[in-house]
């Protein structure tokens, strides 16, 4: 369920792949897809389903250790600290210098791949973070647009191995986002919200909720800051991407969000959307091509999330998301971005015509 691309589990499951199952797609891909995730196929029973949990549990007890080494702790400042009723632009300054401190920090450390990652993240001269912490695996929430104008914000949340490292990829996204967004409302801002730990595309965090529900804890209070650092009674959207739709599922949010978006989602943990603690609209997603559509809805003992959102039995609101594959969905020029868009901007009715792959 990655958003980013893959990180240190990607080589483990080029191994471990044939043992989950090749239904599922390629294993180790490039765009980090979750092949962990491949739990209980029922198909031809009961052994079956054993035979598919033992094998993910056991890839996930190897990838654990290894994933840990290659990432280690990397040296950094303290994050910045700032008082509730801190504007954005101090919280922009300030993130900038420690986003800075923390660039001399890895160089001093030797660590020139992080150095040159956060460079690149600096690298604008007009980067907003209302968030840095450049510490291990790292969080970052970022800015794009005019946050204190925008009456239309869209929050995107990111699935597993997203961090510092593979950052770019998912700040694209953002950047692709918002100028669509402009092109029709320039009063729209896009918040990319690297809040929380996310789980190893190979691992055992990435079958289970856990690390939802610490990010959920994290990401309710945002949201209720986030509507006093815009414009007044600014709507804002919840974009869930893979293990992040398991993230906003578990997120309770308040009257300012109106939209809460699932797509590439493995399931929440929910049996439908009337589960959900929100009382947005939920809308759900896949790309045709997409091999998380392939991943096996059952939630056993905790592992796994049960029912697909795009099931019509869920009951999400359909969202066309065409033929992207399950990195893609926000690319310039694809339906996805079009359908994700007019979600955020409220032009959007749901489409009897979905496909759900």
């Amino acid at each position: 369920m990655a958003t980013g691309t893959a990180g240190s589990g990607t080589a483990i499951g080029t191994e471990i792949g044939p043992a989950i199952g090749t239904e599922i797609g390629p294993a180790g891909r490039a765009d980090g897809a979750d092949t962990a995730l491949a739990t209980g196929r029922s198909g031809s029973g009961g052994g079956r389903l054993r035979r598919t949990l033992l094998a993910a549990l056991v890839a996930a007890a190897v990838a654990v250790p290894i994933s840990a080494a290659a990432s280690a702790n990397v040296p950094a400042p303290a994050p910045a600290t700032f008082a509730e009723d801190t504007p954005a632009r101090s919280r922009y300054a300030a993130n900038s210098a420690n986003l800075a401190e923390a660039v001399r920090t890895a160089e001093d450390a030797d660590r020139p791949g992080r150095a040159a990652r956060l460079r690149a993240m600096g690298a604008a001269g007009s980067a907003q973070f209302l968030t840095f912490d450049g510490r291990g695996r790292g969080r970052a929430v970022e800015v794009f647009g005019d946050l204190e104008s925008a009456d239309r914000i869209a929050v995107l949340v990111p699935g597993s191995d997203t961090t510092l490292d593979t950052y770019e990829r998912f700040r694209a996204g953002a950047v692709s986002l918002q100028q669509r967004l402009q092109a029709e409302h320039p009063r729209s801002a896009v918040v990319a919200w690297l809040g929380y730990d996310t789980p190893g595309t190979v691992s055992t965090t990435v079958l289970s909720a856990g690390r939802a529900d610490e990010a959920a804890a994290e990401l309710a209070p945002f949201l209720d800051r986030l509507g006093d650092l815009a414009a007044p009674g600014a709507r804002l959207s919840l974009l869930c991407h893979s293990y992040g739709s398991v993230v906003c599922a578990r997120t309770g949010t308040g009257p300012a969000v109106s939209d809460m978006v699932l797509f590439g989602s493995p399931g929440t943990g929910a049996g439908s959307a009337r589960e959900l603690p929100t009382g947005a609209r939920v809308w759900a997603g896949r790309g045709s091509v997409d091999w998380i559509g392939k991943v096996p809805h059952v939630r056993i003992g905790g592992i796994g999330f049960g029912t697909d959102p795009v099931d019509p039995a869920f009951g999400a609101r359909a969202f066309d998301a065409g033929s992207v594959g399950h990195s893609d969905y926000l690319k310039p020029g694809t339906a996805s971005l079009d359908s994700l868009a007019a979600v955020v901007l409220g032009s959007s009715s749901p489409d009897p015509e979905a496909t759900h792959a």
